[in-house]
């Protein structure tokens, strides 16, 4: 049986012969009435802080709860791009590593090209040197030619006249 203040403040006790003080028995009831009242009011406040804490509790819980689950989610994605960026950059070396390959097979191409070229040019170079001798000793040999043409010609003309003027002077 739960006892009230009022129960207390309205308790009446019989009398007897040789009893107890009324006076004293009515202010103890009183202040047992009003510690109970006080700790009927603190329980009350006690309650309802627990209730409260206990609310606040199962909201933080569920702030863990969600807070735990984002966490692993964020890490998750956090692995997911690092591994996706891993796989990216190696695609990118990989892509670029072709294609370096592939500039150094067009070098090669193109300094072969280019060497074959410089020695086809030193060839005609050297048969253009090789015509340009042969033309010059052709020159020459005309040249040559001419000079003793020349030379046969005035030796004829000399000749001529000295032989017209011996036969003028005969």
């Amino acid at each position: 049986m739960k006892i009230t203040p009022i129960d207390i403040q309205q308790m009446v006790f019989q009398v007897k012969f040789r009893g107890y003080d009324r006076d004293e028995v009515n202010r103890f009831l009183e202040e047992l009435a009003l510690t109970v009242e006080n700790l009927n009011r603190e329980n009350s406040a006690l309650r309802e802080k627990l209730t409260a804490t206990e609310q606040q509790v199962t909201d933080l819980r569920r702030t863990e709860t969600t807070l735990s689950n984002t966490l692993v989610s964020a890490q998750t994605l956090a692995e997911d791009v690092k591994r996706s960026a891993q796989r990216e950059s190696d695609l990118i070396v990989k892509e670029a590593e072709l294609k370096a390959s592939e500039i150094i097979r067009q070098a090669r191409v193109s300094l072969s090209d280019m060497q074959r070229g410089l020695a086809d040019l030193q060839k005609q170079r050297l048969m253009m040197v090789e015509r340009f001798r042969s033309t010059l000793r052709s020159f020459e040999r005309m040249l040559e030619v001419e000079e003793s043409d020349a030379y046969q010609s005035d030796a004829a003309s000399v000749e001529g006249k000295l032989t017209g003027e011996s036969s003028t002077a005969r």
